[in-house]
C-alpha cells in the first residue's frame, strides 16, 4: 500500500510542477517578458513529455506483466526494471506466481511419471459441454491396448468399442465390473474395470482404471513359485553337499587293508549308490533352478527359417525313431532379434511334447508354420494328436505340473518364461481336436 502511495505521490508532484510552470509562463507573458514566458512553456512541454513517457512505460509494463500472468507465460525478464521501487509489488506478484507455476509443473511431471510407470491402464476424461475429452492417458494403457494417445472420446471408441460401450451404457457413472477385451487379435483377456466420476473446480472428470486379471494372477503365481524354487534349491543343496562329502570319506576308508572283503564290498556298493543318488538329485535341482535363475536373453539378429531348420535337424533322429513326419510350411524370409539358444530350447521343448502327444497315433505328423503381421512373427507348432484335455488346459504352464511319469514339469514353464523375457507370449489352442502352440515374437 505504501509503495502504491509513492507512485501516486510522484505523479501528483509532476502535475504540480506542470501547473506551476503554466502559471509562471502566463505571469511572464502579462509582464511583457515574452522570451522568459516562451522558455517557461518549453519547460512545461518537457515536463508534460516526461510525464507522458513515465505513465506510458508504467502502463505498458503493468499490461505486459498482467498479460504474462493471465497467459501463464513466465519467460519474461524484468530484471532491468527492478531498481525502480514503484514496481516492487508487481514484480513480487509475478515472482510468486512464477514460483507456484514452476512448482505445479514439477508436480505434474512427477504425477505423470508415476502414472506412466504404474502397470494399470488409466484414462481420465474431462467433460466439455456435451462431449468428453481425453484429459490423460498413461503409457501402460496406450501400449497395452495398442491405442494412440487420442484427444477425443469418439476416437477412443473407435479403438476400444467394447470398453466404451460399457461406460456409455452406465452413462459415465461409477462402475466396478469385469470386461473381456481382445487385443491385437490375441486371445480374449479379462480386465477389472473401475470407474468413478468427480467434480473439481466446476469441471467434470471421469476416471477409468483397467487391471488385467491374468497379469495379476500370473505375476503373483510366478513370484510364489520362484520363491518356492529358491527355498527348495537351497535346502536340497545344503543336504546334498554333506552327503557327498561323507561318501567321499567312505570311499577313502574302503581302501584300508583292515576291512574284510565282504564289508569292503558292502561299503563300496553303498558308496556307489549314494554317489549316484546325490548326482541324480543335484541334476534334478539344477533343472528346477533354471526357472528361478533364467539368464537375460543375449539377443542377435537371426533368420527365422535358419532357426527352425536347426531345431528340426536336432530333433530328426527322434522323429525318425518314432516315425513322425515333419512339415515345415514356412516359406517367407524374416528376421528376428532373439537369443537363438533360448528360442531353440523353447522350440525343442514344444517338438518333444509333440512326440509324446503322438505316441498312440498311427499316422503321426507335426506341422510348423509362421505368419508375419503387425510387426510381429507368429510361429505355430501343431500335431495331429488327441489334444490337451480341457480339465488341464489352464494348468499346463504351471511349474512342476506334468502328466508324464518321467516328466519334470518345467518344460512349458521355462518356455513361457523365455518367450516373455523376449517381449513375446506363448499360447495354446485347440483347433479341431489338434493342439496348436503359438509363439509371438517381435519382428526385427
Amino acid at each position: 500500500m505504501f509503495k502504491s502511495f509513492q507512485t501516486y505521490k510522484l505523479l501528483f508532484l509532476r502535475l504540480i510542477f506542470i501547473v506551476a510552470g503554466i502559471e509562471f509562463s502566463i505571469y511572464f507573458f502579462k509582464d511583457g517578458l515574452l522570451f522568459t514566458g516562451v522558455f517557461g512553456l518549453f519547460i512545461v512541454f518537457l515536463l508534460v513529455r516526461e510525464m507522458y513517457f513515465y505513465v506510458r512505460n508504467f502502463v505498458l509494463l503493468y499490461d505486459k506483466t498482467i498479460a504474462s500472468i493471465l497467459q501463464n507465460d513466465f519467460t519474461s525478464d524484468f530484471t532491468k526494471h527492478k531498481f525502480n521501487k514503484s514496481y516492487n509489488d508487481l514484480f513480487l506478484l509475478y515472482d510468486t506466481l512464477k514460483n507456484k507455476q514452476n512448482e505445479q509443473v514439477s508436480k505434474d511431471i512427477i504425477y505423470r511419471s508415476i502414472l506412466n510407470n504404474i502397470e494399470t491402464g488409466i484414462v481420465i476424461l474431462q467433460k466439455q459441454e456435451n462431449d468428453w475429452d481425453i484429459f490423460l492417458m498413461n503409457d501402460y494403457f496406450s501400449s497395452n491396448f495398442n491405442v494412440p494417445k487420442v484427444s477425443k472420446w469418439k476416437y477412443l471408441k473407435n479403438q476400444l468399442p467394447t470398453l466404451c460401450e460399457i461406460i456409455e451404457e452406465d452413462n459415465f457413472q461409477e462402475i466396478k465390473t469385469s470386461v473381456e477385451i481382445r487385443i491385437n487379435e490375441q486371445n480374449m483377456q479379462t480386465f477389472v474395470l473401475q470407474a468413478s466420476r468427480t467434480e473439481i473446480f466446476e469441471k467434470d472428470y471421469f476416471i477409468v482404471l483397467l487391471d488385467s486379471i491374468q497379469n495379476v494372477v500370473e505375476k503373483k503365481e510366478k513370484d510364489a513359485w520362484v520363491n518356492l524354487m529358491k527355498v527348495i534349491s537351497h535346502e536340497l543343496l545344503n543336504s546334498i553337499t554333506p552327503i557327498r562329502s561323507i561318501c567321499q570319506n567312505l570311499q577313502d576308508l574302503v581302501e584300508q587293508d583292515s576291512l574284510s572283503a565282504e564289508d569292503l564290498e558292502d561299503i563300496k556298493n553303498s558308496v556307489e549308490t549314494m554317489l549316484r543318488r546325490s548326482d541324480h538329485l543335484q541334476k534334478f535341482v539344477e533343472g528346477y533352478r533354471k526357472l528361478a535363475m533364467l539368464p537375460s536373453p543375449k539377443k542377435e539378429k537371426i533368420e527365422l527359417q535358419h532357426l527352425i531348420d536347426n531345431c528340426i535337424q536336432i530333433m530328426t533322429p527322434l522323429f525318425k525313431e518314432n516315425q513322425i513326419g515333419v512339415v515345415n510350411a514356412i516359406s517367407f524370409k524374416r528376421w528376428v532379434n532373439v537369443d537363438s539358444q533360448q528360442i531353440e530350447q523353447v522350440l525343442i521343448n514344444l517338438l518333444t511334447n509333440c512326440i509324446y502327444a503322438l505316441k498312440d497315433i498311427t499316422e503321426k505328423q507335426v506341422l510348423i508354420s509362421a505368419e508375419a503381421k503387425e510387426n510381429r512373427i507368429f510361429i505355430r507348432i501343431s500335431d495331429n494328436g488327441n489334444g490337451i484335455e480341457k480339465e488341464i488346459e489352464n494348468k499346463i504352464f504351471l511349474p512342476f505340473f506334468t502328466t508324464r511319469n518321467e516328466g519334470a514339469g518345467i518344460g512349458l514353464t521355462l518356455s513361457k518364461n523365455i518367450i516373455e523375457a523376449h517381449g513375446g507370449y506363448i499360447a495354446h489352442k485347440n483347433e479341431g481336436g489338434k493342439t496348436v502352440f503359438e509363439i509371438s515374437l517381435v519382428e526385427e
